[in-house]
């Protein structure tokens, strides 16, 4: 069965790793960054896309290509709380 929003999902992971490639290795990402980059219109219903974007990041952890970190470190998926960060997986 498929996700909701697996193509919105989808369209932000190669968001984030476009984002990514085009940064200095080490260098991070907000997942707000992948929802702005993916959104198109010129309000903010970007907002709509933060969720769908920090899934975008799960699914990239899980595929080794991205580390979701917390004060500069990497983090456990399940001991993520609050404002998190991505970077390419090292």
């Amino acid at each position: 069965m498929k996700e909701p929003g697996s193509e919105t999902v989808r369209r932000l992971e190669q968001t984030i790793l476009n984002l990514l490639r085009r940064r200095a290795s080490g260098a991070s990402i907000c997942p707000s960054d992948a929802a702005r980059a993916a959104y198109q219109g010129d309000d903010d219903g970007w907002r709509d896309l933060m969720e769908p974007a920090r899934l975008a990041a799960r699914h990239l952890v899980d595929e080794g290509e991205v580390e979701i970190t917390q004060r500069g470190r990497p983090v456990a998926l399940d001991e993520i709380r609050g404002p998190i960060r991505i970077r390419r997986a090292r």
